[in-house]
């Protein structure tokens, strides 16, 4: 029996599958190169648009650039930094001439001084700024030099007694010895059972600018007073710093008229303060401790406190004002002896020393420099500045 097997139906479905597979083959060989040329025209179009921002943007930060140089931004710039110069060169400027003016106080020999401070006035009109900041420094440097060098020619005169013990009464010039060194002392002392103690002042009231001043002279004799002391710091006119403010001081007092001065702005203050009332003084470490009580005397803030207790109560505080030496007034009192006076040739810590020595239990410091003056039947120290408010003595 014969079998057959038909095979060509087999044959042309295989010859049948092939051109399908290729045609697969090369639709999706089609597809994928279609697809990656599109994906790199994407690329590239990417890259086209990256560079153009790149572009953009190294455009923009040209301009910047550009407007950063541009004359107005300069200019401002440069503007704002001469301006910085000129206010710090000016501030030392103005700080170096009232030292200068403080130290002609104490010495007419100072015309190397003023050469110098003549130099840097030049300097500053030609704006070499750092020329006139060295000239500066020397000029301080110069000033501090004189002052030690007149301060270790000031001898005390051999005819001065040496006493460590105060006046009973009236006045007194002498030598004090204390532990860091001999100093001469002008002291007026007086009996408060006796002697009222008064704040007068130029000015009738509160003043912030271009404010009367009178010698101590003046006051002593419109006041009847037989003795007078330079009173509290304030702005003297001939300071450039001083311009708006002239003769101005912000601190509180209370005059002979029971007038309060600079009342508002001390309700907070901590600057120390001596009251009189009758036979009594009281001295305060800070003005808020005060009331505005006119049955009082008097009433005078100034700093530092000096003594308390009996006890130094300053020893310095880094101002060179009142690190350098000079004529430092006072006022002073134990139990009801109340004292005024000058220690001269002193730091105002040393003027504690020799307060504390000649045996005070409580002691203010007040103006001094071109302010110091003491009268007592004529000028013994000074008599210096004219002044807006003196501390008086007069009888009872």
């Amino acid at each position: 029996m014969d079998v057959k097997v038909i095979l060509p139906k087999l044959k042309r479905f295989a010859l049948f599958l092939l051109p399908v597979s290729t045609i697969i083959t090369v639709v999706i060989l089609v597809i994928f190169l279609a697809t990656s040329a599109n994906l790199n025209k994407k690329v590239n179009d990417f890259r086209s648009q990256s560079l153009d921002l790149s572009s953009q943007l190294a455009s923009v930060s040209a301009e910047l650039a550009t407007l950063k140089a541009d004359d107005q931004y300069v200019k401002n710039k440069n503007l704002q930094a001469t301006i910085s110069a000129i206010e710090l060169t000016y501030q030392k400027a103005v700080t170096s001439y009232e030292n200068l003016l403080d130290f002609k106080s104490q010495s007419t020999k100072t015309s190397t001084l003023d050469d110098l401070f003549s130099q840097t006035l030049a300097q500053l009109s030609k704006r070499d700024y750092q020329a006139a900041e060295t000239s500066l420094k020397e000029l301080d440097t110069k000033i501090a030099d004189e002052r030690q060098k007149l301060a270790a020619t000031v001898t005390i005169p051999e005819n001065v007694p040496v006493s460590n013990s105060p006046p009973g009464s009236g006045y007194s010039r002498q030598k004090v010895t204390t532990d860091v060194g001999e100093f001469m002392v002008s002291i007026v002392s007086a009996d408060l059972n006796s002697t009222r103690v008064i704040v007068d002042t130029a000015s009738d009231g509160t003043c912030a600018s271009n404010c009367p001043v009178l010698p101590l002279a003046d006051y002593v004799a419109r006041s009847g007073a037989f003795a007078g002391v330079n009173g509290s710091y304030f702005c003297p006119a001939s300071y450039p710093s001083c311009a708006g403010k002239e003769n101005s001081f912000d601190t509180l007092l209370m005059n002979k008229n029971k007038v309060y001065f600079n009342s508002d702005n001390n309700v907070y203050s901590i600057v120390p303060a001596v009251t009189f009332s009758g036979n009594s003084a009281r001295f305060v470490g800070q003005s808020l401790e005060l009331g505005r009580d006119t049955g009082i005397d008097a009433v005078l803030a100034n700093q530092p406190l000096l003594v308390s207790g009996g006890n130094v109560v300053f020893g310095g505080d880094g101002d060179p004002k009142k690190g350098s030496k000079g004529g430092r007034s006072f006022v002073g009192a134990t139990g009801s002896t109340v004292y005024i006076g000058v220690v001269h040739s002193a730091t105002v810590a040393e003027s504690a020393r020799v307060l504390k020595a000649l045996g005070l239990q409580y002691a203010l410091n007040l103006d001094d420099g071109g302010s110091t003056a003491l009268w007592y039947g004529g000028y013994k120290a000074g008599p210096g500045r004219a002044l807006p408010n003196v501390l008086l003595f007069v009888r009872k």
